[in-house]
């Protein structure tokens, strides 16, 4: 018989503090004020799903999770730690790794697509007002109608002139289209491109079968992305794109029901960033994401300094709770030691609230699951070192991990196939084509009048003498009395009087 899947988060009074691995699809959470050492436990549970053959995705917002792709060295510190943890079969040991970079520079490139991304993100990603979320509704459908590919930045900014162009012939379809609305769109688009946003939306796009490797062993790869620009100069960028991941997978996986482990978990950190700001739609998306994709076998941790920063719904739904020491400088900050305290079932050992402020380094307050899917009891826990190196690798390392990599290549070069720009542009082209031939034609045409109207007429018969005679007569008399009788003349002459 199998041994159960488990995942040794530490130990409190030398006994270990575990959670069943069918429970670890239930979502976590590691809080904790700066400093308390968040990213160890981060990189001590992400090790332990990758020993259980889950591939783990986690964003490294300082770089020191890059530590996990080396093997860890002796340390007095690491040695204490063991004295007090059993932990049976411990050996420094690297984990197979991926890096991952928006920008391509530290590593593999990640792109994602307009249409991929789709209103509802984009209109929160450029921090659009209802109307002009409509609009970029409007304009998403008319996409799809026309048979428009939405792949980059430039699709999307082509096909936005192109509706200014014709607002009026699609106003009875997609309703009223101002150009307000879409210049203010526009505006957005150019502040989005100098964040860096060109490198994000393209092709060749993310396949999430990338994120979802195992190495010859059976361990779960671990695939890192470099965050640390994007924090500080585009954080509703990075709150889009792991909002994307996130409801790219719900989209795409097939149902798991109860797995002995996660197919795949996800660490987000700085994770109130992905709530600070979003309008209730995409908040109630988010929401109900969280709340379903368990059941795809995927596993969702938040990262962050305070708990109360996510939704009270959110936090509701986390089953593993890590909780880091927090400071209570202020009369909000007790508040929320309290609010806290309240979340995790009490432990008749200790007092929760007094506990949680002094917590040391490497300590944290540790609710895990049961195997009958309740929470148990609060234990004041010891995190367990990680088998990887704690700290940045060089990169020289980095390098080298990224020569190894199964999918080397495979993002390096973008590609700009024929989308929406391209078949606007040629729209264009051959309607400024029509137009040119049909002035053409009617330049011709006209011409063609005016020589016939110069050339005489073939059937005009020539004059007489006598009749030019009379005509210049005619012209030279000006009275009345001169037409009658020219007139009798001209009767005269004609036999008709």
């Amino acid at each position: 018989m199998m041994t159960p899947a488990m995942l040794t988060i530490g130990a409190a009074r030398h006994t270990l503090i575990a959670q069943s691995g069918r429970m670890c699809n239930r979502h976590g959470l590691v809080a904790g004020a700066t400093g308390t050492g968040k990213t160890v436990t981060l990189q001590t549970l992400a090790e332990g799903f990758s020993r259980m053959g889950t591939p783990v995705f986690a964003v490294d917002i300082k770089g020191d999770l890059s530590g996990i792709a080396a093997a860890g060295s002796p340390h007095p510190k690491i040695d204490e730690r063991l004295a007090s943890i059993p932990l049976p079969g411990y050996r420094q040991q690297p984990c197979p790794t991926l890096f991952w970079d928006m920008d391509g520079k530290s590593g593999h490139p990640v792109r994602t697509t307009i249409s991929e991304m789709g209103p509802l993100l984009l209109g929160n990603l450029l921090e659009l007002n209802d109307t002009q979320t409509g609009v970029l509704y409007a304009g998403f459908d008319l996409a799809d109608d026309q048979g428009l590919l939405l792949l980059d930045l430039k699709d999307l900014r082509a096909l936005l002139a192109w509706m200014g162009d014709n607002a009026g012939s699609l106003k009875s379809e997609y309703g009223n289209i101002t150009t307000a609305s879409l210049g203010a769109i526009q505006r957005r688009l150019l502040v989005l491109e100098e964040q860096g946003a060109e490198h994000f939306f393209g092709e060749p796009a993310l396949q999430l079968a990338d994120l979802m490797h195992t190495d010859f062993s059976g361990r779960g790869v671990v695939s890192l992305f470099d965050a640390g620009r994007l924090i500080h100069h585009a954080p509703r960028l990075y709150a889009a794109f792991l909002l994307w991941l996130l409801s790219e997978l719900f989209e795409q996986l097939p149902e798991a029901g109860d797995p002995p482990s996660p197919k795949l978990v996800l660490f987000f950190d700085e994770a109130h960033l992905l709530f600070s700001g979003a309008p209730k739609p995409l908040l109630d998306k988010i929401e109900q994401v969280v709340r379903l994709i368990r059941s795809k076998g995927v596993g969702v941790y938040f990262i962050t300094q305070n708990p109360m920063d996510l939704p009270d719904n959110v936090l509701g739904q986390l089953g593993l709770k890590v909780q880091h020491a927090l400071r209570a400088f202020t009369p909000k900050d007790q508040k929320s030691i309290r609010a806290v305290a309240a979340s995790f079932v009490p432990n008749p050992l200790f007092h929760t609230a007094d506990v949680v402020t002094t917590l040391g380094i490497g300590e944290a307050l540790v609710s895990v699951m049961g195997d009958d899917g309740r929470p148990q009891p609060v234990q004041q826990t010891l995190i367990a070192p990680p088998e990887g190196r704690i700290g940045a690798i060089s990169d020289d390392e980095r390098a080298a991990v990224m020569q190894r990599s199964p999918i080397r290549g495979r993002y390096d070069a973008s590609l700009d196939r024929q989308s929406a720009y391209e078949m606007l542009r040629q729209r264009a082209e051959a309607a400024r084509t029509a137009e040119t031939q049909r002035l053409k034609a009617l330049e011709a045409e006209k011409k063609q009048r005016q020589d016939q109207r110069s050339q005489p007429s073939g059937n005009r018969q020539r004059q007489t003498v006598g009749e030019a005679m009379i005509k210049s007569a005619a012209r030279s008399i000006g009275s009345t009395i001169g037409r009658q009788i020219i007139r009798g003349v001209l009767g005269s002459i004609f036999g008709k009087r």
